[in-house]
């Protein structure tokens, strides 16, 4: 099912892309963003979790420097556990260098994963809330949602890039051409740096809601421990305000176990996360029932 899930995500990215083509060179451009789109379908299927985890300069914790390798060790202990009760092969194991506390796991399949957490949730949580964020992770690697995340996060970004080449070809020219010139209209350019974004943003948020209900649930079943990870929730939640990831790609975000993008009001509602309070008030219900 997740095969014919990514498979169907991939023709509609691939087919935003091309459109996007389309309006920025007209046929000639979107000759040319099909060819692109065939080099990032394989790369976004071989490379990707290489793609996101240099994106965020993750580091292996056998490559940490001495005042990180306590923290890394720790860490890899409570991933290792948890893989060896799930069943699972043990992920590459990376910290992320920001003080924003989140985490997120990447990969094509159980055998190529990879787990990173920033190093800001290593300080932030206790061994049993790390537990639950790493459990989660864990469960997006066994229904083997990483591979649909990050061919979407490898898509999408290159689909913003050319969402403004698009609003800038608008801005400086794109109008002065035509389509029996095989060049750009201005109309088309700007519908394009508005709307494929926008599109991206909405498939993004198609894959990722549901699947965060199903890793929490699949998290609270493996470490028996529904609270724990109900209250690392709450605190990332609030740190995530208080301390948002600069760096953070939008394109990436729906990776994350929470939105490391802020926005209220209208931004809310293209978050490629389902709300904080109804992810905790689900967890807290399954007390007492994981263990029946």
């Amino acid at each position: 099912m997740n095969a014919l899930k990514t498979t169907v995500l991939l023709a509609l990215l691939t087919g935003i892309l091309i459109a996007a083509g389309q309006a920025l060179g007209g046929r000639q451009g979107a000759v040319m963003a099909l060819g692109l789109a065939a080099v990032m379908n394989f790369a976004s299927y071989w490379f990707s979790d290489k793609i996101v985890l240099g994106m965020y300069r993750a580091v292996p914790i056998d490559k940490l420097p001495p005042e990180m390798a306590r923290a890394g060790a720790r860490l890899r202990m409570i991933v290792e556990r948890l893989t060896m009760k799930a069943g699972l092969p043990v992920p590459k194991v990376y910290v992320i260098p920001s003080a924003a506390p989140n985490a997120f796991a990447t990969g094509r399949d159980p055998q190529h994963a990879a787990v990173a957490a920033t190093a800001g949730i290593l300080e932030l949580l206790d061994d049993q809330e790390l537990e639950g964020v790493m459990a989660h992770e864990l469960a997006h690697v066994r229904h083997r949602d990483i591979l649909t995340g990050s061919v979407v996060a490898t898509i999408a970004g290159a689909i913003s890039i050319l969402a403004n080449m698009a609003q800038w070809a608008a801005m400086f020219g794109g109008g002065r051409r035509d389509e029996e010139n095989s060049g750009a209209s201005g109309i088309g350019l700007l519908v394009t740096a508005l709307i494929a974004p926008i599109a991206a943003t909405i498939i993004q948020l198609a894959i990722s809601r549901g699947r965060e209900y199903a890793a929490d649930a699949g998290a609270a079943t493996l470490t028996q421990n529904p609270l724990a990870l109900a209250r690392a929730l709450e605190k990332l939640e609030m740190m995530a305000t208080r301390r948002p990831m600069q760096a953070a790609n939008p394109s990436t975000a729906h990776l994350f176990i929470v939105n490391p993008l802020r926005g209220g009001g209208l931004a809310s509602l293209f978050s490629t996360h389902p709300p904080m309070v109804e992810r905790v008030a689900r967890l807290r219900a399954m007390t007492g029932v994981v263990s029946a």
